[in-house]
């Protein structure tokens, strides 16, 4: 196989017509399949770039012709194979970025030292500041013996840290250098401008000086800025390389370790799967403090709730859809709703109440500038990983958008931490209710774990405390619960036409205050199945402001921040993992009333 020509080359000269150059070189080049990267600007070229001799030799043909190129010598070497993974033509402010106006090395250069003439300088032991104008991973991998690092992360810096540098300190001559010399052709004049007498800059950087006088002087290897990553005296590839990730250099044995994957990590940086997840565990519970301060419902903003056309519908007007299923509201309200604008459809555009539906199309409500009621955003990440989001829900704070809340909810919160990925409730908690509440975070681990919930294979421990003292230690109650919601949103039990229910309790501690602490393990999902059965049988929970003492029922669904806690907490959740099938049990802390 024919060995890959490397060459880098710089001119400054004023160029012309830079658009029909760098479009001319473009489809050159890949018609030589020769790649790198090319920079065009009116100050003049810089260049990288691998191929076959052949044509690198056309490349370099074709740019001395170009007025200002005819002198343009490239700094030449091999390599085994193709150092760069594609061709780039670009139209720069500077062919090396430096930001400093008024330096002008094609008109105003710097005196230049030859190679062989520093070697000389060098041999004799003459004075001299050798200045190494490179970034300070590059100075890493090499540089000459006794030369002063100016101490930069990027070129752009260079002006800053040598004004730092006191001429009065400089009594000898200052000879910058660099890989090629195209940073020094802008260094040296600066240094020069700032009042620095005997400044040169290096005839052709490192690689020139390789190239005629060897390693004596110098000591590691040269940094380049493309695959090989160092290259030895002899302009032969060190067998170094780079982690493109964290910027380090690597040994011939750190990339033969398996933790080097490129553009992935290197062992200076690879994280093992338990470290990425805590790191990214730690980073969502920041991301959570921030979405929750101040509330996102506190803004006054329009809240859009969607509509789904069911089958059942096609054909309706919107108005007679509506009427259907929201069968409570009168359509007087509902025309004024559509007469406002306020029924929209999917990109938010007003429908007549004549407009057909069809199945499948959403269309939404609005309702403007709604400032949502407070809730409690002390939520706790318990547990994520690819598949699951485990958390420690507050109360009083609703799982999903319902009623006056929308933004002030756990799964819009989730979405705005969690983005682009919509987490989706897996179950469902009552807004008074706290404790474990598990999200999946993509759609196809929510159609594998919901169903466990449906089925009924979730295994559900809470926590209740309840006003009095049940005589048994372990009681159980089968009491079926009405299907329909009655007075305020409440359920009760129904033995004649209610879906069957049960739920076993056990009494952990009878406090002196008259109440006692129970675990709760429901058999079934009925909506408020725990409250309405304990209230059934005379042992409501503590703070349950609709289920209260005495058989009565109240008139609030979900409690202001600051009321008295409802005292019923998910404890535990045992089920099976969407990912592998392995079961798993989760638990929150127990709150304080237990």
């Amino acid at each position: 196989m024919s060995a890959v020509v490397n060459i880098s080359a710089y001119r400054f000269a004023p160029l012309e017509s830079l658009k029909p150059l760098r479009d001319q070189l473009n489809t050159a080049c890949r018609e030589w399949n020769l790649k790198g990267t090319i920079l065009l600007s009116t100050e003049g070229i810089n260049l990288f770039v691998a191929g076959l001799a052949a044509e690198i030799d056309k490349l370099l043909v074709m740019l001395r012709v170009v007025p200002g190129l005819a002198e343009l010598e490239p700094k030449v070497s091999e390599s085994r194979e193709q150092p760069f993974s594609r061709m780039l033509v670009k139209i720069k402010k500077e062919i090396i970025a430096f930001g400093v106006p008024g330096i002008d090395p094609a008109n105003r250069p710097a005196p230049r030292l030859s190679a062989r003439e520093l070697k000389q300088w060098l041999d004799e032991g003459r004075p001299v500041t050798l200045l190494d104008t490179r970034n300070d991973f590059e100075v890493g991998l090499g540089t000459f013996n006794n030369a002063v690092a100016i101490g930069i992360e990027h070129f752009r810096e260079f002006p800053e840290a040598a004004a730092k540098l006191s001429p009065a300190d400089y009594s000898h001559p200052i000879v910058t250098f660099c890989t090629g010399g195209i940073r020094c052709e802008k260094a040296a004049p600066f240094m020069i401008q700032q009042g620095f007498e005997q400044v040169y800059q290096l005839d052709g950087g490192i690689l020139k000086y390789f190239e005629e006088c060897g390693s004596e002087h110098y000591h590691g290897e040269c940094f380049v800025f493309d695959k090989r990553v160092g290259l030895a005296a002899d302009l032969d590839e060190s067998g170094h390389g780079m982690c493109f990730v964290c910027q380090s250099l690597l040994t011939p044995e750190e990339l033969a370790d398996p933790h080097t994957v490129e553009g992935v990590s290197c062992p200076r940086c690879y994280k093992s799967p338990e470290e990425l997840q805590a790191r990214a565990l730690a980073e969502h519970r920041v991301l959570l403090q921030q979405v929750t301060t101040p509330l996102p419902g506190k803004k006054p903003q329009d809240n859009f709730r969607p509509l789904k056309i069911a089958a059942r519908h096609d054909g309706l007007t919107v108005l007679d859809f509506v009427c259907e299923v929201f069968g409570h509201i009168p359509s007087g309200d509902w025309l004024a709703t559509i007469a406002a604008g306020d029924l929209v459809d999917a990109s938010h555009t007003p429908v007549a109440a004549s407009h057909i539906v069809r199945p499948g199309e959403h269309y939404f409500t609005r309702e403007r500038l709604q400032v949502e009621p407070d809730v409690n955003a002390e939520i706790e990440i318990l547990h994520e990983d690819d598949a699951l989001i485990v958390l420690n829900k507050p109360a009083p704070l609703p799982m999903h958008p319902s009623g006056r809340y929308h933004r002030n909810t756990l799964e819009w919160m989730l979405r705005e931490v969690y983005a682009p990925q919509k987490p989706r409730p897996a179950h469902r908690l009552d807004a008074n209710t706290s404790g474990i509440a598990v999200f999946t975070r993509t759609a196809a681990f929510a159609r594998v774990l919901q169903p466990q919930f449906e089925r009924g294979e979730v295994e559900k421990r809470y926590l209740a405390r309840v006003v009095g003292h049940p005589p048994e230690d372990t009681f159980t109650c089968r009491a079926a619960i009405a299907t329909t919601a009655g007075h305020c949103g409440a359920r009760i039990v129904d033995e004649s036409t209610g879906v069957p229910a049960h739920t076993d309790f056990e009494v952990l501690t009878r406090f002196p205050d008259g109440t006692a602490l129970l675990c709760v393990t429901p058999r079934t999902g009925r909506t408020n199945q725990i409250r309405v059965h304990l209230w059934h049988l005379g042992w409501p929970i503590v703070g349950d402001a609709m289920y209260q003492p005495g058989g009565k029922l109240g008139d609030v669904q979900t409690h202001a921040l600051g009321d008295a806690p409802l005292s019923l907490h998910a404890w535990q959740l045992t089920f099976s993992h969407p990912r592998d099938g392995k079961p798993i049990t989760f638990e929150a802390p127990k709150p304080t009333w237990a």
